[in-house]
């Protein structure tokens, strides 16, 4: 469908069943950067995405259907505008394009000229990824160090395996592999911890920790939100279908990208309840965390309309499986030309943080699409 007007976008049947505020969701497209998004925004035909450094040039309103689907509709930027100045209402357009637009407030020391590097360290005997190989303390901090080296922004410290089949692990032995590591590198750079456990929260932060990542967006222990909140740390809330036993089983979604930004919209809106201000709040819609190889394309394809919720965006689809069964399989650390190519499509749609296992290629690669798209 290719509307003509915002009547079309406005049939109260398209919006059945859709748990949006406003019925529908924006998928900023044609979106540019350098020079030309300079002169585009000048002459409003174009929008910064998120505060720049990119700048969007059009939208694709999502909705969906009384029957089930997603009405898909296109729009030039120019084109929306002016319908939206010359109607008298429509405040959920204007409402959605801000958001889209407006700047994101800076996550710790952290403003969004570039794009973020966040360093993933697992002490853990069994990720996907490095299991095994950081699983003391002393080999996980100078990994640490060495990332710093690499040019990291943020380390991401977890203690429990959330791969696909994985078994919860409790929080004393969280704790017990993950603090040593914090105190050592502590006071160096933003330190995030990876869990699902208001103690581990509760400690982490006590020995040096900044950030809370949780792959449940504060939904697993009762006590993570109310945690979170009294901390008062940034929180990065990611979805997962279920708990990592059972996630990749079968999954399935009425729509991945709307089913996702909906839920992350939902739990946002339950750190706003508990006191946990959305400035305070990046999303990240959990690659790999319950969806088959046909929504993570979508999902990657379409992930700019997780903007329209106002907050940050973390991409985390490093060495993750889904690469290796397009092209390749083998060990996850061989999948580097496929993470620098995930790497690549979140760059190229807004995000603001990149969560990798190879910091130093895949700095090279942010320096590069930086300094080629830098107003």
């Amino acid at each position: 469908m290719n509307a003509d007007s915002l009547s079309d976008l406005n049939d109260p049947a398209l919006a059945r069943g859709f748990s949006s505020p406003d019925g529908f969701r924006l998928v900023p497209e044609g979106l540019i950067g350098g020079a030309a998004a300079v002169a585009a925004v000048k002459s409003g035909a174009a929008r910064w995405l998120a505060g720049g450094p990119l700048a969007f040039t059009r939208v694709r309103v999502l909705r969906r259907t009384a029957a089930g689907h997603v009405d898909e509709t296109g729009m030039a930027l120019q084109t929306l505008n002016a319908q939206v100045e010359q109607s008298e209402g429509e405040p959920s357009f204007v409402a959605a394009l801000a958001r889209l637009a407006d700047p994101r407030p800076d996550i710790l020391s952290f403003e969004h000229s570039r794009p973020r590097i966040v360093g993933v360290l697992n002490v853990t005997p069994d990720s996907f990824s490095d299991g095994g190989r950081f699983d003391n303390a002393t080999s996980a901090i100078r990994h640490g160090l060495a990332m710093i080296d690499d040019g990291a922004d943020m380390i991401d410290i977890g203690g429990e395996s959330t791969r696909p089949g994985a078994d919860p692990v409790s929080p004393e032995d969280q704790c017990r592999r993950i603090l040593p590591v914090i105190e050592g590198l502590a006071g160096r750079i933003p330190i995030s911890v990876d869990t699902r456990s208001a103690t581990v929260m509760r400690r982490a932060v006590a020995a040096g920790a900044d950030v809370m990542n949780d792959v449940s967006a504060l939904s697993t222990d009762p006590e993570a939100l109310p945690v979170a909140a009294a901390l008062g740390c940034p929180v990065v809330l990611m979805h997962s279908l279920r708990a990592p036993k059972t996630m990749q089983v079968a999954p399935s979604y009425q729509d991945v990208r709307l089913d996702i930004a909906d839920y992350l919209d939902a739990r946002i809106a339950a750190c706003e309840e508990e006191g946990i201000a959305r400035d305070k709040i990046v999303v990240d819609p959990g690659i790999g965390f319950g969806q088959d190889d046909g929504h993570i394309a979508l999902l990657l394809r379409d992930l700019a309309v997780l903007h329209g919720l106002g907050c940050p965006v973390m991409l985390g689809a490093s060495r993750k499986s889904f690469i290796g069964r397009i092209d390749r399989e083998g060990p996850a650390a061989a999948r580097l030309g496929g993470s620098i190519a995930a790497a690549s499509l979140g760059l190229a749609r807004g995000v603001q943080f990149l969560r990798v296992h190879d910091v130093a290629e895949t700095r090279q690669a942010v320096a590069v699409w930086s300094h080629v798209n830098a107003p």
